[in-house]
């Protein structure tokens, strides 16, 4: 199975032409979702043009990037967004124009990795760059990593079509660890309250 990492940066637009759709701007140096992590801008390896989606989700391409600059700073790119397919390509744009939408997302795989002396974290030296995604994030992009990464949990939820309960590891009552389900409101509608007055361990 390929795993594919994801880098958040804030999105500096510094040209758009309304009449071609082409939005030209600099992504600053991302970070990824696992704290510590470092992305190497210089580390690109890309062949043009590349996907460019909405929201990460592969169901909504808007266009493809069609050029790109690397340089130690981040990543220029110039991106062009397609016309007349489809009314949310339509709603995407107007977001972006509006500047409700002034995130960038990289979908990459790591190529050489190293990790980081006394730390959990890692340098990512070389990477494969597969998608850019054009995402909701606020102007604070360090705190707006985990919102992201909650939408992108929800997202892969509703595309394999997992169960609507959540669990985390949490005390159980006697004192001991177990597991806890939180149900979701139309479960904790179906069910019965109920006691728990023994377990017994097979």
């Amino acid at each position: 199975m390929t795993v594919t990492n994801r880098a958040y940066s804030l999105f500096e637009i510094k040209e758009m032409d309304e009449d071609a759709r082409r939005i030209t701007g600099i992504a600053t140096t991302p970070k990824t979702d696992r704290a510590g992590d470092i992305v190497m801008s210089e580390g690109a390896v890309y062949k043009l043009p590349i996907p460019f989606l909405y929201q990460h989700d592969s169901r909504q391409p808007i266009g493809f990037v069609t050029d790109a600059k690397v340089t130690k700073k981040g990543i220029e790119i110039v991106a062009e967004i397609a016309k007349d397919v489809h009314e949310d390509i339509e709603k995407a744009w107007k977001y972006i124009k509006a500047g409700l939408v002034r995130g960038l997302s990289i979908g990459f795989k790591g190529i050489d990795i190293e990790p980081i002396p006394n730390s959990w974290g890692v340098i990512f030296e070389k990477w494969e760059w597969l998608e850019l995604s054009a995402v909701t994030i606020p102007a604070n992009a360090d705190a707006s990593i985990q919102t992201i990464k909650q939408y992108d949990a929800e997202a892969l939820k509703a595309a394999t079509g997992a169960g609507t309960g959540s669990s985390t590891d949490k005390p159980a009552a006697t004192g001991t660890k177990g597991r806890v389900v939180k149900l979701d409101a139309p479960a904790r509608d179906r069910a019965k309250p109920f006691v728990i007055r023994s377990i017994k361990r097979t």
